[in-house]
């Protein structure tokens, strides 16, 4: 069977990885030379911790099983090991990462309430814990890969197998069946055909699907210098228990209210070590559109102040800001909004949980589509 894949991003890759690896014909199509867009503008993190329980938790644990993997095949990935850990400071914020301690799926995701001595010898570059911390959330199932090289990483393994062909600066003008028409007049005829479009929701993808459940979500980013010693875990502070359906708390939203510019902005703060030794700090989410054009240094400099803070050191010189936008299914119960073509699929919509879940997305787009 010739597969085609639309999108070049981490999804439509790992549809690619999906079609190949069941021995078929792959050709991937993306609009840009290479992806720039969610894709290589996250953290890397395969982020069980914080997941829904249920469907979306068992979906992210199978994923993380698929990156480590795949990352075993192909090393440039950067997979690694690590886990995460969640610093809590106050009585509230301790309440609730007591309660995803002792939450019945605790085990599964590898949830450990750490006091903050032990914390501190899982990952000694914190040395910001011992001024006032009361201890951290360690999920030991957390992982984390490189997003600005991982398709790349993946194509170039992919095409080790002489069934595989990339090309990109193609953008669809048409679907027809199970091919597609690319802006150079050229059709690529298959037998089945996936778009993982991304963000780009307008355009051809509302002609297919024009009631598509899926807002546009936008963040800001920002990239440091390398820093002089390993974190040795993913970092969190406890404005992502107000983000992660895992460890919702009205109480802690009563008692505890976000400071002004990060609850303006819906932030928290994560912060993951590339492989080059620099610290890759966000995030934000703004949700109502038209989105701004330019980015918002106030949102940087509060998580320059938190970082500083839980690292007990000013960070190194920021090095890179960029911001990014993702499509986010309407309905928080459902991963990616799907939309049956004739012979094929059209997957958008996975939010924040994109690049942490999409090797199992696509494996379960193959089960459904019988490759």
């Amino acid at each position: 069977m010739r597969v085609i894949v639309v999108g070049g991003g981490v999804l439509g890759t790992m549809h690619a990885w999906q079609a190949v690896r069941r021995g078929h014909e792959v050709v991937q199509l993306e609009r840009e030379p290479q992806a720039r867009g969610a894709s290589v503008r996250n953290f890397g993190l395969v982020w069980v911790g914080g997941r829904a329980p249920g469907v979306e938790l068992d979906t992210a644990l199978r994923a993380r099983a698929l990156w480590e993997e795949i990352g075993d095949r192909v090393p440039a990935l950067g997979f690694r090991t690590g886990g995460s850990l969640t610093v809590v400071r106050t009585a509230a914020e301790l309440a609730v990462a007591k309660a995803a301690a002792e939450a019945p799926e605790a085990a599964a995701r590898g949830h450990r309430l750490l006091d903050t001595k032990q914390a501190l010898a899982l990952n000694p570059a914190l040395r910001g814990l011992t001024d006032g911390t009361l201890g951290a959330l360690w999920c030991e199932r957390d992982a984390a890969v490189e997003p600005r090289t991982a398709q790349r990483a993946l194509q170039d393994h992919l095409r080790t197998t002489g069934r595989y062909t990339f090309l990109g600066g193609r953008e669809i003008r048409a679907v027809d069946g199970p091919s597609v028409t690319d802006d150079h007049g050229e059709r690529h005829a298959g037998d089945c055909v996936v778009l993982c479009p991304g963000d780009r929701v307008g355009g051809l993808v509302r002609e297919l699907a024009p009631e598509l459940p899926v807002r546009r979500v936008r963040l800001q980013m920002m990239q440091t210098a390398p820093l002089d010693e390993r974190l040795t875990t993913s970092v969190a502070d406890a404005d992502s228990f107000r983000y992660y359906p895992a460890y919702h708390s009205d109480e802690l939203d009563r008692v505890q209210p976000q400071p002004p510019v990060a609850a303006e902005h819906h932030m928290q703060l994560l912060m993951v070590q590339r492989a080059d030794g620099s610290l890759t700090v966000g995030d934000t989410h703004e949700y109502e559109q038209p989105f701004g054009f330019d980015v918002d240094e106030r949102p940087y400099e509060h998580l320059a102040a938190v970082a500083t803070a839980l690292l007990g050191r000013p960070l190194p010189p920021v090095r890179r800001r960029w911001a990014g936008v993702y499509a986010q299914c309407l309905d928080p119960t459902r991963l990616v909004a799907r939309h049956r073509l004739d012979r094929g699929t059209l997957v958008t919509g996975p939010g924040g949980r994109g690049m942490t879940c999409s090797p199992a997305i696509a494996e379960d787009t193959a089960k459904e589509l019988n490759w």
